[in-house]
């Protein structure tokens, strides 16, 4: 037989499952060590202290989180590229959303992001009272969310938004889901442009339909990078169009990671 195609053996297998069970451990422990804490300032700080308070206890500790799947289970990240919209101020932030862990690799490099979030996991005890300092967004409510995102965009942040809806369906190999309007509308009211990022993985782990309990495929690498950056859109239903073809554009192209 090939060398290259060989199965893994006996010992790497086990070390696949235990590096899963340490990652989604080491994530549990995280937002549990700040939930209670966050759940009981709430509603005593400010409104601006808890915000800032409540972005960067995410922020620091979803990087503490990176640096656990980095150290003890084999996975590479190439995130150098958000650091460039830390400083640039008021904008929609558009990725797709091939995995779970997308939301978490952005928002560990950007101070000042709110996410829009499913009503299930803002309601959720291990994700909810921190997302609600941090003042994210629920999207169960569609113009509820995006007045919720121009007042949090003329205060300054920046909103991390999945136009897909949902994690894509089949990647790698069907990269794109179709995209909702969603984004245009969020921009457009608001008068900010659209940056575009382009999230790469080597495995579809965590993404649709795979169970938390199957095994990655180690090393696991991921790449994200800085993609088109749009003018503020006028027509949200000939920018969604737009927006979707250029997605799939990219994401056509061999992924570096």
């Amino acid at each position: 037989m090939n060398a290259m195609a060989r199965p893994p053996s006996l010992l790497w297998s086990v070390y696949e499952h235990v590096a899963m069970v340490v990652g989604l451990g080491a994530l549990a422990v995280v937002c549990l060590s700040w939930s209670p804490l966050a759940l009981a300032l709430y509603p005593l700080l400010p409104g601006p202290l808890g915000r800032w308070l409540g972005r960067q206890a995410i922020m620091r500790g979803f990087r503490l989180y990176v640096g656990v799947l980095r150290l003890l289970c084999a996975c590479r990240f190439d995130l150098t590229a958000l650091d460039a919209l830390r400083d640039q101020g008021p904008m929609v932030i558009a990725a797709n959303h091939p995995s779970l862990l997308d939301a978490v690799l952005i928002t560990s490099r950007l101070p000042n992001a709110v996410c829009i979030m499913k009503a299930s996991l803002m309601d959720n005890p291990l994700f909810g009272a921190g997302a609600r300092m941090a003042r994210y967004v629920r999207n169960d409510n569609l113009l509820g969310a995006v007045l919720s995102c121009r007042r949090e965009l003329r205060q300054g942040a920046q909103v991390v938004i999945f136009p897909e809806g949902t994690r894509t369906q089949g990647y790698p190999a069907n990269p794109l889901n179709p995209l909702s309007r969603s984004t245009a509308l969020m921009a457009t009211r608001a008068a900010v442009p659209v940056q575009t990022l382009i999230i790469e993985f080597s495995s579809p782990y965590l993404g649709k339909g795979w169970p938390l309990w199957r095994k990655p495929s180690l090393p696991l690498t991921c790449r994200i990078r800085l993609g088109k950056r749009f003018e503020a859109p006028r027509d949200a239903r000939a920018f969604t169009t737009e927006l979707e073809a250029y997605f799939r554009a990219e994401l056509a192209q061999p992924s570096m990671a």
